[in-house]
């Protein structure tokens, strides 16, 4: 168990969760949250947003009964914390872009901090949040509300591109990926897939992805997967 520090709502349904205790992980991976009894059965997946001296951060977006539960936590609370778990981000070296895309910004201040001299792209559709904790870590930050942050990021710029957002945001910077490819870009291009979870480990199948070599799972195969990997059906 954890000690809540801090809960703070940044804006309409979003929340930086700052909680005590021996927690680390790689970056890209995600721990199964829980602040409640029997009800509701499942923990939630949350990826890690950062790690600090007094323990690890996280961000979310309340979207269900579960992370409605996590925005009532005040300081001094308990949490239940599992993990960490998942395949996250490579350790990479060259030119790196990180790009987010609303709450898909989560798990990206944690590579900006590991990954010195990152470019960072984050999108938001409305207010935006917890841009200047990127600033302070990136070489260039680059913020777009209400637009396609996709279309500010050259991906032949880089060596390696990190992506996290929702489905079609995933599925545009495959399609970007492939384009810089056909024109000669050595880019590798990772996805961080939001997908449902259950169980984190593996066992339950909801978050089945489908693949070029068949079905996997974004929870213990991902959530980071590379781009030419995935298959998107929609």
């Amino acid at each position: 168990m954890g000690t809540v520090i801090s809960n703070e709502r940044l804006t309409d349904g979003v929340y930086h969760l700052n909680v005590e205790g021996d927690y680390g992980g790689r970056i890209g991976q995600f721990y199964m949250l829980r602040a409640w009894g029997a009800y509701p059965i499942l923990s939630r997946p949350v990826s890690i947003h950062a790690v600090n001296d007094n323990g690890i951060e996280f961000l979310y977006h309340v979207v269900g009964e579960g992370t409605e539960l996590l925005s009532r936590l005040e300081q001094g609370d308990a949490i239940g914390l599992e993990g960490p778990f998942g395949n996250g981000f490579p350790e990479v070296e060259g030119r790196v872009a990180l790009v987010g895309g609303g709450i898909g910004i989560a798990p990206l201040l944690y590579c900006a901090r590991e990954l010195p001299n990152c470019d960072v792209y984050l999108g938001f559709s409305r207010e935006p949040f917890r841009t200047e904790e990127f600033r302070s870590h990136a070489a260039k930050l680059t913020v777009d509300v209400g637009g396609l942050i996709l279309d500010s990021v050259d991906f032949s710029e880089y060596d390696h591109v990190f992506v996290c957002g929702p489905h079609p945001m995933l599925k545009a910077a495959q399609l970007k990926g492939i384009s810089a490819e056909s024109a000669g870009s050595k880019t590798n291009v990772y996805l961080s897939l939001e997908n449902r979870m259950a169980c984190g480990i593996g066992a339950c199948l909801v978050c089945s992805v489908s693949c070029r070599d068949g079905q996997r799972k974004a929870c213990t195969d991902g959530p980071v997967f590379l781009a030419e990997e995935v298959l998107f059906h929609d």
